[in-house]
Formats: C-alpha cells, sequence, structure tokens
C-alpha cells in the first residue's frame, strides 16, 4: 500500500507562488510556519529541508535541513539557530548552506530562483549527528519516512538596491 501524501501549507507562501520578503536573505531570514493537514498517526517525528532548484552549480542545493521535531499539526515560525533545537523538543539542525539554522531564499540581484520545502513524516526519532547533511538524512531516513510532501515556490531581486551618495570630505 502506497503512502498518503502529506499534505501541509505555509504561512504566506502558495504553490507556485512567492516568498514573502520576511521569509528571504533580503528579509528577516525566518523561517515560516507550517500547517499539516493528514499527519499519519503513526508519525513520532517530522523532517524539513529547504532546496534551491535553480542554483546554477548544484542541483537541488540545500538551504536548510532540520529533524526529529515532534509529529504535531504546525511547526511554528522563526526557528532559532542551533544544533538542537530546545523549543522543538531537541530537533536537530545540519548542515546545509544555513550551518545549523534557516537560510532564506537569496539568489544574485536580478534573478529569480525557484526554491522548495519538502516535508516529511517519519515513525521514528533518527541519531544523527549535527555535521549531518541532507544526503545522509536521506539515506539514514528512508525506511522509516511514512509520508512526504512538498511546496514549491518562487523568489528574485529584479535589481540591486540603489546606493546612497554618501559625500566625502578631503582637504
Amino acid at each position: 500500500m502506497a503512502a498518503e501524501r502529506l499534505l501541509f501549507s505555509c504561512a504566506g507562501i502558495k504553490e507556485g507562488g512567492e516568498f514573502p520578503i520576511v521569509y528571504t536573505g533580503r528579509g528577516e531570514n525566518k523561517s515560516p510556519e507550517f500547517y499539516l493537514q493528514n499527519l499519519d498517526s503513526r508519525a513520532k517525528t517530522l523532517a524539513l529541508t529547504l532546496e534551491d532548484l535553480s542554483h546554477p552549480l548544484k542541483k537541488d542545493f540545500t538551504h536548510w535541513l532540520i529533524w526529529n521535531i515532534p509529529a504535531r499539526a504546525s511547526i511554528p515560525s522563526g526557528i532559532p539557530k542551533g544544533k538542537t533545537v530546545a523549543e522543538l523538543g531537541g530537533a536537530r539542525q545540519g548542515l546545509a548552506y544555513g550551518w545549523h539554522c534557516y537560510a532564506g531564499p537569496k539568489p544574485p540581484f536580478g534573478q529569480t530562483h525557484r526554491y522548495r520545502f519538502r516535508l516529511y513524516s517519519l515513525d521514528r526519532k533518527l541519531d544523527l549527528g549535527p555535521y549531518t547533511r541532507k544526503s545522509v538524512f536521506l539515506k539514514a531516513a528512508a525506511p522509516y519516512i511514512l509520508q512526504k510532501g512538498e511546496l514549491t515556490a518562487s523568489f528574485g531581486s529584479k535589481k540591486e538596491p540603489e546606493k546612497q551618495w554618501v559625500p566625502s570630505f578631503s582637504n
């Protein structure tokens, strides 16, 4: 029997839409809030990744990796930096563009990139160290994934902000 897709939504971000600036590296760079809709009753933990699907050098470049979030109906916004997140029952954050933290979209000025959140429900906690990368996480998690869902959105900066002229005084 195939697992039911994990349905979730994200505060201020619609599938195929755009990131609000608050959740980007050009804004407050804080993680958004997530709302789960059909979490499997066997789920013990949740895991999240954020990937840049448009990165020119690395396919699906990982911006964020967090796992061992206790299974729940929502994940709060503004998850703090740290290898372990006490506020989330000891959840772990690994290595990505954000080292042990959320690192929101921040493509080069003049470019728009597509980003994907992936949310996983697992039937157990994973005993992985804080220097874990996405590939190691996925290999370790594979036998225990109950559900998986994703949400894709874009973010871009049309041009560099205008530089302010500052007078210089020289004699």
